[in-house]
């Protein structure tokens, strides 16, 4: 006679319930101490049942955050106009943006090549999470010309959008003029920051966006979370 492992049998209840709508694409399972005492069993049991869940793509979990109900991933364009909001809401998630850090400083060879500076000029440098419906999705770190956008960090920390900052600056319009895609590994700190394992795969794109005069106005470096986003190269206008 064959008996179904208590972790298997926990697996297929949570499996029914997701599947009958009680649990909803980005919602928070309970945690694994509510699912033990639910259930009768030790964690042990229950994170084996978690881990059967994560191996067939129906939750996905997050250091220090849970188990989540497996959502599509996010479309993402990466076209001539990248604008993080509009992309968002587009796809019909809650857009945010938060900046961990602004700072103005030398830049270092890369920004400087990338923004047609001579080595050592000053930048400004911004990183930040960017979120979808509270989760975080992607770890980025923008940099700009500091002579030519004097005021650009007072602007990024009033209206938390690189699009509205670089508007109030006098630049009304930026457009992508190169970007770089690339399959990573999630280091200890973009781990930390998107909720990740050490390790975890991740998409990196580094970006470079040219003002109306076709000047570089941004170097971006973005790490988005693998299983979370779907990068999209488009062709707009």
């Amino acid at each position: 006679m064959t008996t179904t492992p208590l972790w298997s049998s926990i697996a297929e209840t949570l499996r029914a319930e997701i599947a009958a709508g009680q649990f909803r694409p980005g919602d928070r399972l309970p945690t694994e101490a509510a699912l033990a005492r639910r259930f009768g069993v030790n964690r042990h049991t229950v994170r084996h049942a978690l881990s059967g869940l994560v191996e067939d793509g129906t939750v996905t979990t997050r250091r220090g955050a849970g188990a989540f109900v497996t959502r599509p991933a996010t479309d993402y364009p990466l076209g001539k106009r990248v604008r993080f909001h509009q992309n968002l809401a587009a796809a019909g998630r809650l857009p945010e943006k938060v900046f961990l850090h602004i700072d103005t400083r030398h830049a270092d060879p890369d920004e400087a090549e990338a923004l047609s500076l001579p080595p050592g000029a000053r930048v400004h440098r911004a990183e930040g999470i960017s979120l979808a419906d509270g989760l975080p999705i992607a770890h980025f770190i923008s940099t700009f010309p500091a002579d030519s956008l004097p005021d650009l960090p007072e602007h990024l920390r009033r209206t938390g959008s690189v699009t509205q900052a670089l508007a109030a600056c006098g630049v009304p319009d930026y457009i992508r003029a190169v970007t770089r895609l690339s399959a990573r590994r999630a280091t200890a700190m973009q781990a930390r920051h998107l909720m990740l394992r050490e390790g975890d795969p991740v998409l990196q794109s580094l970006g470079i966006n040219h003002g109306p005069d076709g000047q570089p106005v941004e170097f971006g470096r973005t790490v988005f979370v693998g299983d979370h986003v779907t990068l999209i190269m488009s062709q707009d206008g």
